[in-house]
C-alpha cells in the first residue's frame, strides 16, 4: 500500500523538519521530496505535515506514521536481504558521541545486531572531536557525532539549537563569572560555549571538567554551574537557563553520520547501520522539535 521510497522521504522530512534538509540528505530535488510526501498523504488520506513558509511540523497522524514507517521499512529490508541471499559479515568499528549515551541508540544497535548477526560490531563512545580524529586516522569505519566546521559534511541526521542548561534551582549572580561545566578539549560544545562568552565579553570560570556526560550531568544537577547542550537532548532533571540571566546565544549544531575510507565488508556493514540510524533518527531525540527551516 505504501511505497518504501515515499516512506524514506517522509522519515527524512520528519527527522529534519525541513524539506530542504531532507532533499540534501536523500540527494533529491526539493520538488521531488514535496511530491513524494504529497503522494504518501494521498495514499493515507491524511495530512502528515502542517507546513507554511516558515515552519514544518508533524500532525498527530504524522506522529503515528513515524512508527509505522520505521517498521514497514525494517520488514522491507529484512525481506530484501532474505530473498537476495545477502548476509553482511565482517568487522564494523562504530563511534558514537557522548551525546547519545542517554538516548535510544542502544535500541537501534540491538535491532542492527539482530538483523546482521554475523557483523562484528565494535562500539566506541567518545567526544565528537575525538571521534572525527579517529575516523580520519582510519581507526573507525562510521561515526555518529556533532560536526565541526572543519569536519567532512557527512549525512545529516538532524540539526538542533545549542542552549544553556542547568539545575532547576540554579541561580547566577550577574556580577560574578559564569560557572561552566564542560567536556575537556577537543569538546565541540566546550569550544562554542567559550567562544560565545568571549564574544559577549562575559567573564567565566570552569567549575567542572569531565570526559563523561554522566559526570557533567551530575555536576549540573548539583547546581555547580551551567553547560552548553543540544536542545533536543536535554537530560532528565536539567532545564534551560532562563533568558533573564542574559547568557549569549550558542547557535546551531549538526549531528551527522560520517563514513571512513575502508572498502569491502566493512563498507557494506557501515552502509546498513547508517541506514538504520537514519531511519530511526527521531528516536535519538528526547522531544519533537517545532522549529524548522
Amino acid at each position: 500500500m505504501y511505497d518504501p521510497s515515499q516512506l524514506r522521504t517522509f522519515l527524512a522530512v520528519a527527522q529534519t523538519l525541513s524539506f530542504t534538509q531532507a532533499a540534501r540528505r536523500l540527494g533529491l530535488r526539493q520538488s521531488t521530496v514535496s511530491q513524494q510526501v504529497r503522494r504518501l498523504e494521498e495514499a493515507t488520506g491524511r495530512t502528515l505535515f502542517s507546513r507554511d513558509t516558515h515552519s514544518v511540523e508533524l500532525t498527530e497522524d504524522g506522529e503515528a506514521m513515524l512508527g509505522f514507517a520505521r517498521r514497514i521499512l525494517e520488514v522491507h529490508e529484512q525481506a530484501a536481504a532474505f530473498f537476495t541471499g545477502t548476509r553482511l559479515r565482517g568487522r564494523l568499528r562504530f563511534g558514537a558521541s557522548e551525546d547519545f549515551v542517554l538516548t535510544r541508540l542502544p535500541e537501534i544497535l540491538e535491532g542492527f545486531r539482530h538483523d546482521h548477526p554475523e557483523v562484528d560490531l565494535e562500539l566506541t563512545v567518545e567526544l565528537s572531536g575525538t571521534l572525527h580524529e579517529q575516523l580520519a586516522a582510519g581507526r573507525l569505519d562510521l561515526v555518529l557525532a556533532k560536526r565541526r566546521p572543519q569536519d567532512p559534511p557527512g549525512e545529516l541526521v538532524w540539526h538542533d539549537d545549542l542552549v544553556w542548561i542547568g539545575g532547576q534551582r540554579l541561580r547566577l549572580e550577574p556580577d560574578r563569572p559564569v560557572p561552566l561545566i564542560v567536556f575537556p578539549p577537543p569538546g565541540i560544545t566546550r569550544a562554542l560555549a567559550l567562544e560565545a562568552l568571549e564574544r559577549q565579553g562575559r567573564a567565566w570560570r570552569i567549575v567542572c571538567t569531565s570526559g563523561s556526560l554522566n559526570g557533567l550531568i551530575a555536576a549540573a544537577r548539583a547546581g555547580l554551574g551551567v553547560m552548553a547542550h543540544s536542545r533536543g537532548l536535554i537530560p532528565p532533571g536539567l532545564v534551560r537557563v532562563p533568558d533573564r540571566y542574559g547568557l549569549p546565544e550558542l547557535g546551531r549544531v549538526d549531528f551527522v553520520l560520517v563514513h571512513g575510507r575502508r572498502v569491502g565488508p566493512a563498507q557494506g556493514a557501515a552502509d546498513a547501520l547508517a541506514a538504520a540510524i537514519l531511519a530511526g533518527g527521531d528516536r535519538l531525540q528526547r522531544r519533537r522539535r517545532t522549529e524548522a527551516e
